[in-house]
C-alpha cells in the first residue's frame, strides 16, 4: 500500500483514500458508486488506481464528449453503465444578452456563492450571448432555487435535455510575450502582469497547478501544452514556444481563458 502512496503527491493522499474507500463499497456491496465531478487530475488519479482489469471497473461522463468535468462511476465488472447512471443536469441561463455581457467568472462566482462545493458542478460553458453549465442533479432544484442572479444581472436557469449542449470550444485571449526563461514564476508572472516575488510568494503556498496538479517549484519548466492555474488569477495555456530572441530570451505565445 505504501508503494501506491509514492506515485502521488501529499496533499493526493486523503483523495487516494477517498477512492480506494470507494472501490471497497463497490467490491463489498456489489453495486455502482458515483462520485462528484473530478477534475482531469483526480480522474488520472482514479483511473491509475482503478485501473481497466481486476472486479471493478471505472468509467467517466461529464455530459457531452470532451467534457472537462466529469463523474466518475465505479461498479462491479458485470454492470453495463448508461448515460442515466451520472445523474446530470443541464442548465442554461436566461438573461439579456442583448445588453449585459456574462462571462465564466461571473456563472462560477455565483455558483460558489450558494454554499455548495466545485465538485457538484460539472462543466460552464460559455458562448456568444448563450450561457450553459452542468450540475449534479440531486443539486439541481437547490441550485434553481437560490440563482436569480448573476452578478448584477438577473437570472433565470432553464433546464435542457443533455443533447442540447451548445458546442464548446474554449475561448483563450492570445497574447505574445517574452519570458527570460520558461520557469513557471517567469511564465505566470508575464502572463497575468504581476511581480516574480508575488508569484513566487503564491507557488511556494500551494496556489498554482500545471495540468490540475498543484505545484510548488517556482523552477518547474514550462512545456508548450501545459494549462497553468493561479488562484485569484485565473487559467491560462502556454499555446506555443517560438524559439529565442537575439537577447537569449523565449518568445512565447500564451493564451488567457475568457
Amino acid at each position: 500500500m505504501t508503494e501506491l502512496y509514492q506515485h502521488f503527491r501529499k496533499e493526493e493522499h486523503e483523495f487516494v483514500d477517498a477512492v480506494l474507500e470507494w472501490q471497497g463499497q463497490v467490491l463489498n456491496q456489489y453495486s455502482p458508486k458515483l462520485t462528484d465531478f473530478l477534475d482531469p487530475r483526480e480522474q488520472e488519479i482514479v483511473h491509475t488506481i482503478i485501473g481497466s482489469e481486476g472486479d471493478v471497473k471505472v468509467s467517466f461522463f461529464g455530459g457531452y464528449e470532451g467534457a472537462e468535468r466529469k463523474r466518475a462511476l465505479l461498479f462491479p465488472s458485470y454492470y453495463e453503465p448508461s448515460e442515466e447512471d451520472y445523474e446530470l443536469e443541464l442548465f442554461e441561463v436566461k438573461y439579456a444578452s442583448k445588453f449585459v455581457t456574462l462571462e465564466h467568472r461571473h456563472v462560477l462566482g455565483t455558483l460558489m456563492s450558494v454554499g455548495l462545493r466545485r465538485s457538484k458542478y460539472g462543466d460552464i460553458i460559455a458562448g456568444e450571448e448563450r450561457i450553459q453549465f452542468i450540475v449534479a442533479r440531486d443539486m439541481s432544484s437547490f441550485v434553481k432555487m437560490n440563482i436569480s442572479k448573476m452578478g448584477k444581472t438577473s437570472v433565470a436557469l432553464q433546464t435542457k435535455p443533455l443533447s442540447s449542449v451548445m458546442d464548446h470550444k474554449e475561448e483563450l485571449e492570445l497574447k505574445e510575450t517574452t519570458v527570460s526563461s520558461l520557469r513557471l514564476d517567469a511564465v505566470l508572472s508575464s502572463i497575468h502582469n504581476i511581480s516574480r516575488q508575488k508569484v513566487q510568494t503564491l507557488i511556494n503556498g500551494g496556489h498554482a497547478k500545471v495540468n490540475w496538479k498543484t505545484l510548488e517549484q517556482p523552477s518547474f519548466e514550462c512545456n508548450e501544452g501545459d494549462t497553468l492555474s493561479l488562484k485569484g488569477h485565473g487559467r491560462a495555456r502556454v499555446v506555443s514556444i517560438n524559439g529565442k530572441t537575439k537577447k537569449e530570451k523565449w518568445r512565447i505565445t500564451v493564451g488567457k481563458l475568457k
